[in-house]
């Protein structure tokens, strides 16, 4: 039978939902094996991540970052390129936006945001078009030119930093503070208008609004314009869509552009929304995070969203655990690991086993 064949329901809810139960279950045997309650972890890390305010705002500012970088490999995805240089396009993005909050009078956050969200897109997009590029003109495969720009721009971003944006006199690699006039409403401060407490100390901001309207775009644009169709279609088969009038060359540039663009944007949040200034690793893996969350979400928008809130979890509920338990840090990375692995590489280990029984429910 073909794996083709599955409920659509049950390919974006159902097989993520067991994958990620199955590695679940083989974290608590390892938990277990060290000597740990599983079910004191598991607890733990719920408390951690979403029994408080300041839980649940770590959770959301991680998985701001997630959403971000998820829908650029998402969309990316749509048209069968495998982006994973988010991690250098973010890092990219993180300098389009020191520069524009540095060099640029802003009068009002307001204005600030919307010049360092341009910024951060800009370089992002920019920083994907050279891969974009050199796939639709050269023939290069993308997935190793866009990792290969992630060092390059780790490098970059590192001379940047030391020769021209670093404070004299200073031994840190990182840029000045922003002005506080570019400084971002945390969710605190936006939930208090309307009467609802919540914890000061998460650095979550209005960039998880922007992250979520961003799902609600791309969403939009792949399903309901002509833009989004083409790439569909091209992602499907692209010889049916050359003889359909639709010009790989020009579709791939597009992609990697919006894929960039949105990767750089993540820039947003922990820059200008948290740090305030430039360090030089500010990513800290979430473009690589993404690629997680794009395969858990099924290359959807939603998917990517619930699938962000997930690793948000995670990272938050990981870090409650190797702070009041013995469970060690490798450990937590461990179960992050394990998760990615069977909603990605383990996929059709799960989605087969699915459809074998929709098929026998069908038969009988």
């Amino acid at each position: 039978m073909s794996i083709k064949r599955i409920p659509h329901w049950a390919d974006v809810t159902l097989v993520p939902l067991v994958s990620v139960l199955l590695a679940f279950v083989i974290s608590a045997i390892l938990i277990w094996a060290i000597g740990e309650s599983p079910w004191e972890a598991v607890k733990l890390m719920v408390n951690g991540a979403f029994g408080s305010s300041y839980g649940w705002g770590y959770t959301l500012f991680y998985a701001t970052n997630f959403m971000f970088t998820g829908l650029a490999v998402a969309v990316a995805f749509q048209a069968r390129l495998f982006n994973i240089g988010g991690e250098g396009q973010a890092a990219l993005g993180g300098l389009g936006v020191a520069l524009v909050c540095l060099y640029i009078p802003w009068p009002h956050w307001t204005l600030a945001l919307l010049g360092a969200t341009m910024g951060a897109a800009l370089f992002g997009a920019l920083w994907a078009f050279i891969p974009g590029y050199l796939q639709a003109r050269r023939g290069s495969h993308i997935v190793i030119t866009t990792i290969m720009f992630n060092f390059i721009a780790a490098s970059f971003l590192n001379y940047m930093l030391v020769n021209f944006l670093r404070p004299q006199g200073s031994q840190d690699p990182s840029s000045p503070r922003f002005p506080d006039a570019v400084s971002l409403p945390k969710l605190h401060e936006i939930l208090g208008l309307f009467g609802i407490p919540f914890s000061k100390v998460p650095p979550v901001n209005i960039s998880l609004l922007i992250a979520v309207a961003l799902c609600f775009a791309v969403w939009w644009m792949l399903w309901r314009t002509r833009l989004g169709y083409q790439i569909r279609a091209f992602g499907e088969s692209e010889p049916a869509a050359h003889y359909a009038g639709i010009s790989p060359a020009r579709i791939t540039v597009i992609v990697m552009l919006i894929s960039g663009g949105l990767a750089g944007m993540m820039a947003v949040n922990n820059v200008m929304g948290e740090q305030e200034r430039l360090v030089l690793n500010a990513v800290e893996g979430a473009g690589f995070i993404g690629i997680a969350v794009a395969l858990m979400g099924r290359n959807h928008p939603f998917g990517v969203f619930l699938a962000a809130i997930l690793f948000g979890f995670l990272y938050q509920g990981g870090a409650e655990l190797a702070l009041w338990t013995g469970i060690p840090r490798e450990l937590i990375v461990v179960i992050q690991a394990l998760v990615i692995l069977f909603t990605g590489a383990l996929d059709n280990m799960v989605r087969i086993p699915i459809a074998k029984l929709f098929a026998a429910r069908r038969a009988g």
